[in-house]
């Protein structure tokens, strides 16, 4: 199984490489009618079915049809092809608005708590509906366009807050600590309780943004 300390250190990230991912297609290969994409989506599906410690190449190559050495002319390696399932999950998490629709939201009586809610919410619904994904986030830097999304989402909400300095540097650790705790309990904590524990977030960032913060 993927964990925290399984990709090498030394390997550079698939959303930093230079150049193509993998060696430019053969002409034979497009007889497969595989791209990066459909190979992405097939590992989403697989990782859905069987989990993280069952997943390989070999078995997502039979769910494909075509033999194992034909994915790498897509992909380097296993572990940039899990960065991309990752990323392509992220990418489930329903975003609050930017912009002119964003300052709309904000002028209602929801403001950035009901950003937070939303991102929170979504977040702990994406673990669920993909517990492998908590184990990857561990293990990869998330710096796909939709993991990077969702990081402008969670700056912009607390650009909102009026927090500055050490206060927003707080408020910024404990949502991150808040949203990825919710991997070891996105399905045994009822929502009640995760209702509650948000509550309780949302009260202290409000708590702190209250206090004028020493010159």
């Amino acid at each position: 199984m993927v964990t925290a300390a399984d990709p090498d250190n030394t390997r550079t990230s698939v959303w930093l490489a230079a150049g193509p991912a993998a060696p430019a297609r053969r002409r034979s290969e497009g007889a497969f009618g595989l791209d990066r994409e459909r190979i992405t989506k097939a590992t989403v599906r697989l990782l859905d079915a069987e989990g993280l410690a069952r997943f390989s190449m070999r078995r997502l190559a039979a769910a494909l049809g075509v033999t194992a050495m034909s994915l790498y002319w897509y992909v380097d390696t296993k572990h940039d092809l899990l960065e991309l399932a990752l990323d392509r999950a992220l990418g489930e998490i329903p975003l609050p608005p930017a912009g002119p629709a964003r300052a709309a939201a904000d002028r209602s009586r929801e403001g950035w708590p009901g950003r937070l809610r939303l991102l929170a919410c979504g977040y702990r619904r994406l673990l669920a509906d993909h517990p492998w994904v908590a184990a990857l986030t561990a293990a990869y830097p998330n710096i796909g366009p939709h993991a990077r999304a969702f990081d402008s989402a969670v700056q912009r909400l607390l650009d909102a807050t009026g927090l500055a300095d050490a206060g927003r540097t707080g408020a910024h650790l404990a949502v991150s600590q808040f949203l990825h705790g919710c991997g070891a309990t996105a399905r045994r904590v009822p929502d009640g309780d995760f209702g509650l524990a948000l509550d309780v977030l949302i009260a202290g960032i409000q708590a702190k943004a209250a206090v004028p913060e020493a010159p």
